[in-house]
């Protein structure tokens, strides 16, 4: 799997594009500004996004969405559980095609992508897994966690939910919604919100 990272907008969004080797199909996960930019990149690679897939509905993470989905008539995927967000942190009434499963898996691209709520930033966020990487979206950031302050957040379900990713066997490149890459162990290991 080859995963593109762009970092995007005031608030320094992470938007990965993501898809097999070889293939012309692709995933877009989280675009949440520059949609030109996003669609310039598609266009150099010959790459055709099949979904936009949202790991929670805060605007810096959906506001490219309605641009690129107009252009190539994707699919976009976000959790049922946030479409009741007030529209001041969504930035307008959301735009999407299809929810999530409440948990399963969505085969994509050639990709399988594992959806596991995680809520607590938001009522319905989710982190996605694919192969040994983890899209935690703003539920898990290297050594730190997402807020819970905005309306719809909840520090009680984002410990609950730090606790479920602490608890998965193994190890995951992790590729959270802001800042640097972490790996699951790292953050196991030194991240004081996993004690």
């Amino acid at each position: 799997m080859e995963i593109t990272v762009l970092t995007l907008g005031d608030y320094m969004t992470n938007c990965y594009i993501l898809h097999q080797e070889g293939s012309g199909k692709c995933l877009i996960i989280d675009p949440g500004y520059e949609a030109g930019r996003i669609l310039d990149l598609l266009q150099e690679r010959n790459l055709e996004p099949e979904a936009i897939l949202l790991t929670h509905g805060h605007f810096d993470h959906v506001g490219a969405v309605q641009d690129i989905a107009a252009e190539t008539d994707c699919r976009v995927y976000i959790s049922q559980a946030d479409l009741g967000l007030p529209p001041m942190i969504t930035n307008g009434r959301l735009f999407y095609t299809h929810t999530y499963p409440v948990q399963g898996e969505l085969h994509l691209a050639g990709l399988t992508i594992r959806v596991l709520p995680t809520p607590g930033h938001t009522p319905g966020s989710v982190c996605l897994l694919v192969g040994d990487t983890m899209f935690s979206g703003d539920t898990l950031f290297r050594g730190s966690c997402g807020r819970t302050d905005f309306p719809g957040g909840s520090w009680e379900q984002i410990s609950a939910s730090l606790k479920t990713l602490a608890a998965l066997p193994g190890d995951y490149r992790v590729l959270p919604g802001h800042g640097e890459e972490t790996t699951l162990a790292e953050e196991r290991a030194h991240n004081p919100f996993f004690a």
